[in-house]
């Protein structure tokens, strides 16, 4: 879809400003309605035979992206082609660039929302070259790939997310399955299972088997890899685990095996830790040297990723490992940087994927203990996709949830007459409404006096506050104030933060004290 002549682009009177501004080299067609978003199909092919439009007048139509319809009627009726542009004007420019390059718009689906669906298709094009059989065969065959359980790792493939629940014993087994498939739901292509620290749960792992069955059963078959530096519970957990973490020099004689294990720069039964970059590389060279002498089969080094304070050293020990060892498969836990930096995690997750795409750190070992934490297992997810090409930019999809891409340029020339706002006193009406999340819905008790009289649930703040004025007589301020509360309810969702209500989502960090 190559438009060689001229374009029509179709907006509304308010817009009018910004479409010409952004669609340079494009004629505009302005229609009589003052909102675009309150166009119709039917309504743009009205207008366009009334302005006598002809087929032979353009090569392409586009409409904005809010219109409600199909854009195929009015290339029916019209005889030109007619697609859906962006939702905002602004995104104009990058809409006529992909349709110069070939890009192909669609008749229904927003242009923005068009470039999305198809970065993903190019990662979904890219994830299935490394699940080809023959691909996989071939690319095992080389010294930096391995296969944990069923799943290949490594170079040749993306990096590998291994979702920790931690202390399962503690959680037992409904809860760790509960967690177990949630993280594969979020993108976890391993499920990591914690053991607590300072105790020994044989019990548990029995119960290993049974935990993968009920994933399978679930449609995931996954590796299962066992997170433990507790000798007796790593020998019990040989034969129904794929990956072992973490072995160290205290343990080393005693666990040989031919599965994968990762090897730790530490002492634990000493307290041996070396910080300095250099010597924590040697040190993990030689145990890993020691590790293959014994028989041990498929060795994967983690130079332990630390926190801030100590977290530039620790990449130094990966760079210098790396540069070391350019064909082993490494892992990092990035958990631990996240869980130990009250910042948010989703910029965190995007940062350390791309400073293990550019070390070749073939897993990533994270969890979601914290609140701060919630989500880093699908933050990871993307931030490896993003990886996936050469620059984490321009992809059609990305990690901005907080702050945007490009400023909107959305303002309109005031009215002659402006007032200041003044907030007026609110009487109190016989029906409140007290506002709640929980399983991923939005709740609301309707109460008279302290009595509940109608409970509402529902996704949507619209589709609520409809069956709230169905069902109560309330004033147009409180209709407002539901309005946003709800809406707010709906942002917390989405960012899977508490919603307490009229408590402000998020703190004053921007304004100026």
């Amino acid at each position: 879809m190559k438009p060689s002549g001229r374009i029509l682009l179709v907006t509304g009177k308010l817009a009018e400003p910004l479409v010409r501004k952004y669609g340079e080299g494009c004629d505009v067609f302005v229609t009589p309605v003052s909102v675009a978003a309150f166009l119709t199909p039917e309504m743009i092919v009205r207008y366009l035979k009334k302005a006598g439009i002809k087929s032979e007048d353009y090569n392409l139509i586009l409409i904005p992206g809010l219109v409600r319809g199909s854009a195929q009627l009015i290339e029916d009726e019209i005889g030109i082609p007619t697609f859906k542009g962006p939702r905002n004007a602004m995104d104009i420019p990058q809409t006529l660039k992909a349709l110069s390059e070939g890009f192909r718009l669609s008749k229904e689906l927003p242009a923005d929302e068009l470039f999305s669906f198809d970065a993903l298709k190019r990662v979904e094009d890219i994830r299935n070259k490394t699940k080809n059989r023959r691909y996989i065969e071939k690319a095992l065959k080389k010294p930096w790939n391995v296969l944990i359980g069923n799943l290949p790792a490594g170079r040749d493939f993306p990096a590998r997310i291994l979702g920790e629940v931690v202390d399962a014993p503690k959680l037992g087994i409904e809860k760790t399955i509960e967690k177990a498939l949630y993280y594969l739901r979020e993108g976890a292509d391993i499920i990591d299972i914690g053991m607590v620290a300072g105790e020994t749960n044989p019990d548990f792992i029995e119960l290993i088997p049974e935990i993968r069955e009920r994933l399978s059963e679930e449609g995931f078959e996954v590796p299962i890899s066992f997170d433990s530096l507790n000798t007796a519970e790593i020998e019990r957990a040989l034969d129904c685990a794929d990956l072992f973490l973490s072995v160290d020099e205290g343990n080393l004689e005693g666990l040989v095996t031919e599965k994968p294990v990762v090897l730790i720069p530490t002492n634990q039964k000493r307290g041996f830790f070396p910080v300095k970059p250099l010597e924590r590389v040697e040190f993990l060279e030689n145990l890993r040297g020691r590790a293959l002498d014994l028989g041990y089969r498929t060795v994967i080094p983690d130079l332990i990723l630390e926190h801030v304070p100590h977290l530039a050293r620790s990449l130094t020990a990966f760079q210098l490992y790396r540069e070391r060892n350019p064909n082993d498969v490494l892992l990092a836990g990035v958990g631990n940087v996240v869980e130990l930096y009250d910042a948010d995690s989703v910029g965190m997750n995007a940062l350390l994927a791309g400073i293990a795409k550019e070390l070749s750190i073939n897993l990533l070992l994270t969890t979601e203990t914290s609140a701060k934490a919630r989500g880093s297992v699908r933050e990871l997810r993307r931030a490896v996709d993003m990886n996936l090409f050469e620059m984490p930019k321009d992809l059609g999809f990305g990690m901005l949830l907080l702050k945007e891409k490009r400023a909107a340029d959305w303002r309109f020339e005031p009215a002659g007459k402006i007032v200041e706002a003044e907030e007026r006193s609110v009487e109190l009406e016989p029906v409140y409404f007290r506002v709640w999340v929980e399983g991923g819905k939005i709740w609301v008790n309707a109460h008279r006096g302290t009595e509940a009289v109608l409970t509402i649930v529902g996704d949507e703040p619209n589709a609520i506050i409809d069956t709230i004025l169905e069902r109560f007589e309330i004033s147009p301020r409180h209709a407002f104030y539901l309005g946003r509360e709800l809406e707010r309810a709906k942002t917390a969702l989405k960012l899977r933060r508490s919603y307490v209500q009229e408590v402000e989502l998020f703190p004053d960090f921007y304004l100026k004290d």
